[in-house]
């Protein structure tokens, strides 16, 4: 059984000011970056923020569903979620095949996230001695790095104590 989820992410803070200050810095790159944040891909980039925990293309999909009164084609929430990740507004956790806010939009930077083998929850660091160890790995075997995200799996610490128990 899945424990109930523990938000290993956040601090305590005004959620819908972190809502509204990821779409206004979303919005902003896109004007500047002249690419156009369409009702849509908005819509799913608030999705994705709305819990600051990685979400699935189809957990989106019907979110949007609930929210619109009509479900969108799929194609349409995947192509969404592609321009968010390729403009640098959300992250692909491989591992779970789901999407979760960037918060560095803009910045191309190498992340590491800690996620919850248990629970689900997802945290990004930016660990610059990890980043540096890998940097320094991927060129001394003259690799190129193109994403540098590294997912690491393990138990929160709600998780870790409700199994303690």
């Amino acid at each position: 059984m899945t424990a109930a989820p523990y938000d290993i992410a956040s601090e305590p803070h005004d959620h819908a000011a972190c809502v509204d200050d990821a779409l206004a810095r979303a919005e902003a790159l896109c004007e500047r970056r002249g690419v156009r944040l369409t009702p849509v891909r908005r819509q799913v980039l608030e999705l994705v923020w709305r819990s600051h925990r990685p979400r699935g293309a189809y957990d989106i999909l019907d979110d949007l569903a609930s929210d619109n009164r009509r479900r969108p084609a799929p194609l349409t929430v995947y192509r969404a979620l592609d321009f968010l990740v390729a403009q640098g507004f959300a992250h692909r956790l491989e591992s779970l095949n789901a999407f979760v806010g960037c918060v560095h939009p803009g910045e191309r930077h190498p992340t590491q996230f800690l996620v919850c083998s248990d629970c689900g929850a997802a945290t990004e660091l930016h660990d610059r001695d990890v980043a540096e160890a890998i940097d320094r790995s991927a060129a001394d075997r003259g690799f190129t790095i193109e994403r540098p995200m590294v997912e690491i799996k393990g138990l929160c610490p709600l998780c870790r104590d409700r199994a303690g128990s």
